[in-house]
């Protein structure tokens, strides 16, 4: 069982840009803050905001101008940029006052199997990094994740331990996506899925499939199935939203 990490300051830093350039709040073509602004409103060394700046270039969302400074990319018409929110499972456990546990059941760098669509439409007849793991709170099953990863897209997953860290967590920390696919439906545990919950077989599940997407390159698709009672989907909207 892992504890709650605490998030590093580079993932902070990322992350609060990333969620301005998601947001809208930086449109295409705004400077960001130079280095010395980000080290002075961080209290952080230049080495750490430009590898910040570094890993959110080679990711799209940012260019770097020399002597100009960085700008917010400008994407191509047919690109959307929309921000999803996807959840980071030990978060959400530690947020409410559980512990987070975490058990990698498989991992395996393999190719793609013809047969399987998700694998396919991922990488193609290439190779993909196929994870399954157990998410628990408080010492209990609560949901089953089988997670298919594009090395293409993120080859630094093939160095990560995912016995250690969770690899939902893991790329929401380190890796920059501008698309999301959600599709949630109900299904019922069979023998196997089960037996790795604790529950009888033909109890009901809420799973969720998500792909998501840096520009028109997967990164990563996931089915995680959570124990019915243990997962509220909920959705806020407003009048004229889109």
């Amino acid at each position: 069982m892992k504890g709650k990490k605490a998030p590093t300051l580079n993932h902070r830093i990322r992350s609060e840009i990333e969620s301005r350039i998601l947001s809208g709040e930086w449109e295409p073509g705004f400077r960001i803050p130079f280095e010395h602004e980000l080290m002075e409103q961080y209290g952080c060394s230049r080495m750490t905001v430009n590898k910040v700046l570094t890993a959110l270039a080679e990711s799209g969302m940012i260019e770097r101008r020399r002597r100009a400074g960085s700008f917010v990319a400008r994407q191509p018409p047919h690109l959307e940029q929309v921000a999803l929110e996807i959840p980071d499972i030990e978060v959400a456990v530690t947020d409410r006052g559980h512990e987070y546990g975490f058990q990698l059941l498989e991992r395996a760098h393999r190719k793609a199997r013809e047969t399987v669509v998700e694998e396919t439409q991922l990488v193609g007849e290439g190779k993909l990094l196929a994870i399954r793991c157990l998410h628990l709170a408080d010492g209990r099953p609560l949901a089953l994740e089988r997670r298919l990863i594009n090395p293409e897209a993120v080859p630094e997953t093939l160095k990560v331990d995912f016995s250690i860290h969770a690899p939902g967590s893991w790329l929401l920390q380190n890796v920059s996506w501008t698309r999301g696919q959600h599709r949630i439906s109900a299904v019922a545990a069979d023998a196997d899925e089960a037996l790795l919950l604790k529950v009888p077989v033909g109890t009901a599940c809420l799973v969720i499939d998500r792909q998501t997407w840096r520009g028109e390159l997967p990164i990563t698709w996931v089915r995680q199935m959570f124990l019915g009672d243990a997962y509220d989907l909920i959705a806020r909207f407003a009048p004229g939203s889109r």
